[in-house]
């Protein structure tokens, strides 16, 4: 499986992205600058955590609008599995890929820290390594984390179990404690949590490298039914 980290002036958490595919997971993986990239070629999409154009009018808002963004829309459609950490999640908010949209934690502090995550549906196709209700330790690093939806958009979410990860102990102030949504097909993944800094023991813990193996999981599955 082959998968592209994009990078934007101002990702700071790439090579983590790139480290936990390529060296924990197995699998091929490329750090895909976002002026030059062609993403035709890659069978996922990784947004990586950092400050995304310095977060200058909104986190996410300005990549938002790069010329890369079309070609992650058209993964999307195609049903290619899309995730967005951090900044990522943003950009995903921003470019309208998922609802919703990141207020300063309620704090108005950066935190950076593990935090204990429930998981809320363990049938996606990034969760279906983890059992579900499962507690999972995976560590935040933000200062603006507070997800926030209307009432009818937290109650479609609900409906639809869109809702991936909540938190035990919501740190931010996000509704519902979302820690981490998808759309309503399930390809795409946004969450605040870095699961690519919970990949071995020697950092930690383990928990976060079950969404990768969920994701490889899920697509070597599609291609043996399609073969």
């Amino acid at each position: 499986m082959k998968f592209a980290v994009v990078v934007f002036p101002g990702s700071n958490c790439d090579r983590d992205m790139y480290y936990a595919v390529k060296d924990a997971l197995g699998e091929e993986a490329d750090l895909v600058w976002y002026k030059e990239a062609d993403l035709s070629n890659y069978d996922s999409i990784l947004l990586p955590g950092g400050f995304s154009y310095g977060d200058y009018l909104r986190s996410g808002a300005i990549a938002s609008t790069s010329d890369i963004i079309e070609q992650i829309r058209e993964a999307a459609e195609a049903g290619k599995p899309i995730l967005g950490v951090c900044n990522g999640f943003q950009v995903l908010l921003e470019m309208g890929l998922l609802p919703g949209a990141m207020l300063p934690n309620k704090h108005l502090k950066f935190m950076c820290h593990y935090e204990t995550l429930i998981v809320e549906n363990a049938e996606t196709l990034f969760t279906n390594q983890y059992d579900e209700k499962e507690r999972i330790s995976i560590p935040i690093a933000h200062g603006d984390g507070n997800y926030y939806c209307d009432e009818q958009t937290y109650q479609t979410l609900k409906e639809n179990n869109q809702i991936a990860f909540t938190y035990e102990k919501n740190p931010n102030g996000s509704v519902g404690d979302i820690a981490g949504i998808t759309n309503e097909t399930g390809n795409v993944l946004g969450m605040m949590p870095h699961p690519e800094r919970a990949v071995e023991s020697l950092l930690g813990n383990e928990d976060g490298l079950r969404l990768f193996q969920s994701i490889l999981t899920h697509w070597r599955n599609r291609h043996a039914i399609n073969a």
